[in-house]
């Protein structure tokens, strides 16, 4: 590529047209930052990897305004970004794919002179469809009942409850009234149907007046905020009582107690440093740490879920609903993953972990805070 690119060539290989390169220049979503020798406006690369992504989240459906919050995440980088589009634009493949099949099968059906009712033809592009997608591509990250079943009771008679950094809405309760949060637009955007309603804001600045919920929840949404403490005092302040889902993340609570970080993953100890510990976030609110369990089988796939079943350590899809994962980087990833795997066919992961085969549950740092 050369060293900088007109508007023209841009749009030329990007096939858009100029005006649109125009707009999102004087709206400032991309900005040519670069001059040619002649001194016309011009395309850095800097410039060319942000149009790129926000190409893309527009093919997605996105808007101009939700695509701006998330390419000017300082959070999120080049590959974190790559990582993120990769996998909605799998889900948008696994979507059609469905689509294309249950559409074949009412070709098929008509071929046969057999003439559905309208109530089979709503059914096949109702649930019929979307049991099909998810046959397409496997949910890892599914609402646990067990674990659910602790948040839920935790929240005690409230009727009202904010759930703060909400994501799809997997742990909000079916039977409260419930206004989410969530600063993501791509979390905001796979919400499904129904959901609760949704609001675009930060834990640290809850814009709600005080007292203003019965109850305010977390789950396992803590670490990702830029000021924890300052967040969970937020949820303090406009909900009477507040349950956060977390963990311990230290040595003796988590590190070294989850094989998978101990073992294969150290630079996981890297991502905690200089956050405050669970009892810190604990005494913020005045909350008791109650500690919660991780069935062999959990249902949703966060980082400790497969404490038993390492295997599913080696599948992609896994690792991509694993924020860790991103964050430790490509490297560490390929080195954990391949020592896992020579881990498993020589037997050394089963005789280090032998005491794990037989227990239901595991204790691996996993606290409720409710204040």
């Amino acid at each position: 590529m050369e060293e900088h690119l007109t508007v023209g060539r841009v749009a030329e290989l990007a096939d858009v047209s100029v005006r649109t390169l125009h707009h999102y220049d004087e709206i400032g979503l991309v900005r040519p930052s670069a001059r040619t020798s002649a001194g016309y406006r011009a395309y850095s690369a800097a410039d060319v990897e942000r149009l790129r992504e926000v190409l893309v989240y527009r093919r997605l459906g996105f808007g101009l305004r939700e695509i701006a919050d998330l390419v000017d995440d300082p959070a999120t980088d080049a590959v974190a970004h790559l990582r993120r589009l990769r996998g909605l634009l799998r889900d948008q493949r696994d979507r059609a794919a469905a689509m294309v099949k249950a559409i074949d099968r009412e070709l098929e059906a008509r071929a046969m002179g057999i003439d559905t009712t309208p109530e089979e033809q709503l059914k096949m592009f109702g649930g019929q469809l979307y049991e099909t997608i998810g046959s397409a591509y496997p949910a890892t990250r599914r609402t646990e009942p067990r674990i659910a079943a602790r948040v839920w009771e935790a929240l005690g008679d409230a009727r009202t409850v904010l759930n703060v950094g909400a994501g799809t809405g997997s742990y909000e309760p079916p039977d409260r009234d419930v206004t989410a949060v969530e600063p993501s637009a791509v979390m905001r955007a796979q919400r499904p149907a129904g959901a609760a309603p949704c609001v675009a804001a930060e834990a640290e600045n809850l814009p709600f007046e005080d007292q203003s919920f019965d109850a305010a929840m977390a789950f396992s949404t803590v670490h990702h905020w830029q000021d924890p403490i300052a967040g969970l005092r937020e949820l303090r302040r406009v909900a009477r009582r507040v349950v956060v889902f977390t963990h311990d993340d230290s040595e003796t609570g988590w590190l070294n107690r989850f094989w998978l970080s101990r073992d294969y993953l150290p630079e996981v100890a890297g991502l905690v440093t200089g956050r405050p510990s669970v009892h810190e976030l604990a005494d913020a609110i005045g909350a008791r740490l109650e500690p919660v369990l991780i069935p062999w089988d959990c249902a949703d796939g966060f980082f400790e879920a497969y404490w038993r079943r390492p295997e599913a350590y080696l599948e992609e899809h896994v690792r991509r609903a694993v924020s860790v994962w991103t964050r430790v980087g490509p490297e560490a990833e390929r080195r954990a993953v391949d020592m896992l795997r020579e881990d498993l066919d020589s037997g050394r992961w089963a005789e280090r972990n032998r005491e794990l085969v037989d227990l239901d549950a595991a204790e691996l740092g996993l606290r409720l805070l409710v204040a």
